[in-house]
């Protein structure tokens, strides 16, 4: 069986990410006893990743890149921001475990949308924290092999997410 939308995907790939004229590097791999699988066709992968596995099926290896574009998009100036430390404090405090460059905090946004955003710096009054996806302006490199290929149920259709 060949990959459409709504086929259940088993597969395992290794992931290689890197900025434009730099080095790629090791980001993640799965392994036959924890393979990725997945429901096609319903928008819960990045596009550019689920296009280049249309039409493969069980046994078959692939090995693409994908530009920023196709993937988690460029990094967006804007989705960095600065925001008073006060905001860090806990009982008048600030929680230097928390107030760590790179460490990733989750916040909320205006509606209570939760925010994922890395610490890339601060000062006494600011810390500056980057929401761009940390893959955002990364040429991702996949390689691997389709596992298995089914067709999904109609309550996985309907979940829209592998049972």
């Amino acid at each position: 069986m060949k990959i459409t939308n709504n086929s259940v995907v088993t597969l395992n790939y290794h992931l290689n990410a890197g900025l434009p004229g730099a080095p790629m590097e090791h980001m993640e791999s799965t392994d036959p006893q924890q393979p990725f699988r997945f429901l096609s066709g319903v928008g819960g992968l990045i596009a550019g990743f689920e296009n280049n596995l249309m039409g493969l099926q069980a046994g078959d290896k692939f090995d693409f890149k994908l530009n920023p574009s196709d993937a988690y998009g460029e990094s967006d100036q804007e989705a960095i921001v600065p925001l008073p430390i006060e905001i860090f404090k806990h009982d008048g405090v600030i929680d230097m475990e928390i107030l760590k460059l790179g460490n990733m905090v989750p916040m909320r946004d205006n509606e209570g949308n939760t925010m994922n955003g890395k610490i890339i710096s601060f000062n006494d009054k600011t810390v500056t924290i980057d929401f761009n996806h940390p893959l955002a302006g990364h040429t991702l490199h996949f390689a691997g092999e389709i596992v298995e290929v089914r067709e999904a149920t109609a309550e996985e259709i309907s979940h829209k997410h592998v049972h």
